[in-house]
């Protein structure tokens, strides 16, 4: 490939913007670098040594002292061609400003040769962003000639709008290729990515409509945004995702495989069929799946129902729950699950939590309650087995959180090879 002559040195430090670095890793090894990739100890909290190397194919680099490894903050300054800072803390920034080097990544950055780029994506809250401190911090920086890859303005994961947030992926990407004299914009193969295909998720999303008649349905207030977020985590995570959705759904931004259901039937038929024709690592069951279907009226024809009566009842029958069949067709996949609520009442909450893990086998179950969706407050309660709980107060939070959980989950996989 072009530039498998090319040596990327890439760190990560402690932000919960690590889940949008492996999409720069992935981006990179698709375009052909060699790659190195060290985590800083806490940058481990939202991301795990599996994910990089199964991006990378080999090993993060993790510890400074570890046998062999002492005099890596020589070693890999003189192998990288390009060092590439994404996420960078505030912390990180500051330090090495002040020439402080106590681990291994401000002690590489103190034996940097100025004559290659080093390149710093910044990822913080906006006020952290703005000090005084973090800023002229930053200036300093650039007058040491290293490239401060600005941040976006937008909805940061603490809530807040504002400058901080990490760039995106494909932007850094297009810089990183930019040094190399390579002009081809990065994100121009947006919608065609090449996911890693070791790790396969299936979301679903939106809501089943269930006919009345040839016209009418009953149907739900979802709009799977939550969903379509998620998906497009996972996607600039380098995940291999599979998007079945209602056909009035928010669609994902990023390209992927989507299907499109209909009726709880529809959706049934599509959901098992997929579940037994591919292997998925992952299910994220987040549709609005209809508890009831409409039994058809008796003595009416096919078509629209006459609309000359004063009243009409319908008959409704009661569906299976798609959840709890999930493992049961696929029981390698890890099953994380929502549960909306309409009501105050934790006893009910916590009666209904208990049952998906225990009828559905579910590894993750996440909660939000209809009083905070229609003020358009995402917030969320997660479960996980030993029925802990997190509470977590906005979208990106949630898709860190989600990713958190698969990393984990496959370091321990890993673990038991």
């Amino acid at each position: 490939m072009k530039n498998n002559s090319k040596n990327v040195l890439i760190i990560l430090t402690g932000s919960i913007a690590c889940y949008k670095a492996c999409s720069i890793i992935s981006k990179l090894k698709q375009l052909g670098y060699n790659l190195k990739v060290i985590l800083s100890p806490s940058s481990l909290e939202f991301i795990g040594r599996a994910t990089i190397e199964g991006l990378t194919g080999e090993s993060p680099i993790t510890d400074m002292y570890t046998s062999g490894n002492v005099m890596d903050h020589i070693s890999l300054a003189r192998w990288a061609d390009l060092i590439l800072v994404a996420p960078a803390t505030a912390n990180y920034i500051n330090k090495i400003a002040h020439g402080l080097g106590d681990d291994l990544l401000t002690t590489l950055f103190l034996a940097h040769d100025f004559t290659k780029p080093f390149l710093i994506a910044p990822a913080m809250n906006t006020k952290m962003y703005l000090h005084p401190t973090t800023q002229n911090s930053i200036n300093k920086l650039k007058q040491m000639k290293v490239e401060i890859l600005e941040t976006a303005s937008g909805v940061l994961a603490c809530g807040e709008i504002g400058s901080g947030k990490l760039l995106e992926p494909d932007l850094i990407v297009e810089e990183v290729e930019k040094h190399f004299g390579n002009t081809t914009p990065a994100h121009a193969n947006k919608h065609n990515p090449e996911p890693n295909k070791k790790l396969k998720v299936l979301i679903t999303s939106g809501g089943t409509t269930e006919p009345i008649d040839d016209i009418r349905v009953i149907t739900n207030k979802s709009t799977g945004k939550t969903a379509a977020t998620i998906a497009d985590a996972l996607i600039e995570s380098g995940l291999d995702v599979t998007y079945l959705h209602s056909q009035t759904a928010i669609k994902t931004q990023n390209g992927c495989k989507n299907i499109s259901f209909e009726s709880f039937n529809d959706l049934k038929n599509i959901l098992f069929k997929e579940l037994e024709q591919t292997k998925y690592a992952y299910v994220i069951h987040a549709a609005a799946v209809s508890d009831y279907s409409v039994l058809p009226l008796l003595g009416e024809q096919a078509g629209k129902i006459n609309s000359d009566q004063e009243e009409l009842t319908l008959t409704l029958k009661k569906n299976p729950k798609l959840i709890n069949e999930i493992k049961k067709i696929s029981p390698q996949s890890h099953l994380l699950a929502f549960k909306l609520t309409s009501t105050a009442d934790e006893n009910l909450i916590t009666k209904k939590i208990n049952s998906l893990f225990e009828l559905a086998k579910c590894d993750l179950v996440i909660q939000n309650d209809w009083s905070d969706i229609k003020n358009k407050n995402y917030k969320y309660q997660v479960f996980n087995k030993t029925k802990n709980s997190k509470k977590i107060n906005d979208l990106q939070s949630l898709c860190a959180a989600i990713f958190q959980e698969i990393t984990a989950n496959e370091n321990k996989q890993a673990e038991t090879l």
